[in-house]
């Protein structure tokens, strides 16, 4: 991975030199040896005006598939500027299902030249997979498959396997279906080459392995990738009919995704965001998320200033404030954390959330006391206080037992509410531990002070 890393980084330095020098003959030369992925992450760590010029120099038969691998701001900046016939030329030569995934973005008038374009077969496919959402089996699969029928000897299957010249892209396993198209099952490619080519599809597939249900959810297909060590599976509809199939590279991008997703909600961002946008549409974009936060902020200073008077008598709890909310704050996203990573994976549901919910509280408590202990000794020695170290003992306490019981409620909550908990958990979650760290200390010295 480190050589890699260094690899992209000497082709980005290579690349940002010829840009300087204006060398267009070795920025051709590097383009026309990278992969069409590599150039798209190349182009997205440039600036917008070296973006134009780099891509004005992708060679033609690259452009579709750089235009897919592109995330979806920098994507849309290209397609909105490319010329009608070049996003035509671009596109009509793309997957099936990797069209499907960028078909919404293209104009109108583009759109609809292209599907005329495609074969009454292809269009039929296209409009398979745009019947599913994208967070669906069905969204997610590929078209491209090889199928077979059972009735056929091993030998005939080879036969036309070697008409056919090439296999798709990722194929491991040839699909088994009846006249209606219903999945039976599937035979192995190790299987088709190490059997007796006299013996039978029927005699030597595999009719057990189940398929996935196009309507499923891409948590779930990931999951079953990851029990079943699968490389490849196919896809049915309702009826049982074989509609494609659904490859581990397609599975690998989603977890990518999904782990991007999670890291970036938690601070307000979108994964799809362009990093290297102007640095005025990335202030706007953020804006939103500082005015939330400003509003927590308030809320939590409101409720310290309920409490003027008693800061005013004791100067001490002004310093030791942030050590009651940090505490909360941290424990609180140690479980927040583990709920929406074990809700990501399936492994939190209705059977289980009780028995979570009351071991994590059970865990507060633990930590609390024993970081209560140590924090009272701390303060009662630093400010000579044995008041002190008894409020803000009993307040670590408290906001340690809140802030587990929250980390664990609130990312059910707004599953149930139908929000994103990586999006909007941490907001939530910190303004519980500060407001209730505040209250809980505060609070407590106002009735041994006054």
């Amino acid at each position: 991975m480190a050589n890699a890393t260094q690899e992209q980084q000497d082709i980005l330095h290579t690349i940002s030199e010829c840009i300087e020098n204006n060398d267009c003959h070795k920025i051709d030369q590097l383009l026309e040896d990278l992969h069409p992925a590599e150039i798209a992450h190349i182009l997205e760590t440039l600036s917008l005006k070296e973006r134009e010029m780099v891509w004005e120099r992708i060679p033609t038969e690259y452009e579709g598939e750089v235009l897919i691998n592109l995330s979806e701001s920098v994507r849309s900046h290209f397609i909105n500027t490319m010329e009608p016939s070049a996003l035509l030329a671009a596109t009509e030569s793309l997957e099936t299902d990797d069209l499907a995934d960028i078909l919404s973005e293209i104009p109108q008038a583009v759109s609809q030249e292209l599907l005329l374009s495609m074969e009454q077969q292809d269009r039929e496919r296209l409009k398979s997979v745009l019947s599913y959402a994208d967070n669906t089996a069905g969204g997610l699969m590929d078209l491209n498959t090889i199928i077979i029928r059972a009735d056929t000897s091993l030998e005939v299957v080879q036969r036309y396997l070697r008409f056919r010249g090439e296999l798709p892209e990722g194929t491991d396993t040839l699909y088994v279906v009846n006249r209606e198209n219903k999945y039976l099952g599937l035979l192995p490619l190790t299987t088709l080459l190490t059997s007796d080519p006299n013996l039978q599809v029927a005699d030597t597939m595999e009719s057990g392995v189940e398929a996935i249900n196009a309507n499923t959810a891409v948590r779930e297909v990931v999951n079953i990738f990851e029990h079943r060590d699968l490389i490849t599976a196919p896809v049915i509809d309702d009826n049982g009919k074989l509609l494609g199939r659904i490859t581990i590279d397609d599975v690998v991008d989603e977890i990518r995704d999904e782990a991007e997703h999670s890291v970036m909600s938690m601070a307000g961002l979108n994964e799809e965001d362009d990093m290297f946008a102007p640095a005025l549409i990335s202030a706007k974009r953020r804006a939103v998320w500082l005015g939330v936060n400003l509003l927590t902020a308030l809320l939590a200073s409101v409720v310290i200033g309920q409490f003027e008077a008693t800061i005013e008598k004791l100067v001490a709890l002004a310093i030791l404030m942030p050590i009651v909310a940090s505490m909360g704050g941290i424990a609180g996203s140690q479980t927040l954390t583990l709920v929406i990573r074990g809700m990501a994976l399936g492994r939190i549901g209705k059977t289980n959330q009780k028995r979570l919910l009351k071991k994590e509280v059970w865990v507060g408590i633990f930590n609390g006391v024993i970081w209560a202990i140590i924090i009272a000794a701390v303060a009662g020695a630093w400010f000579d206080s044995l008041q002190l170290s008894y409020i803000i003992g009993a307040a670590i306490i408290i906001n340690l037992f809140v802030a587990a019981l929250a980390g664990a409620s609130i990312p059910l909550i707004l599953t149930r509410m139908g929000i994103d908990p990586a999006l909007a958990g941490t907001v939530i979650l910190t303004t519980v531990t500060d407001v209730i760290g505040f209250l809980a200390f505060l609070g407590l010295a106002t009735l041994v002070v006054l």
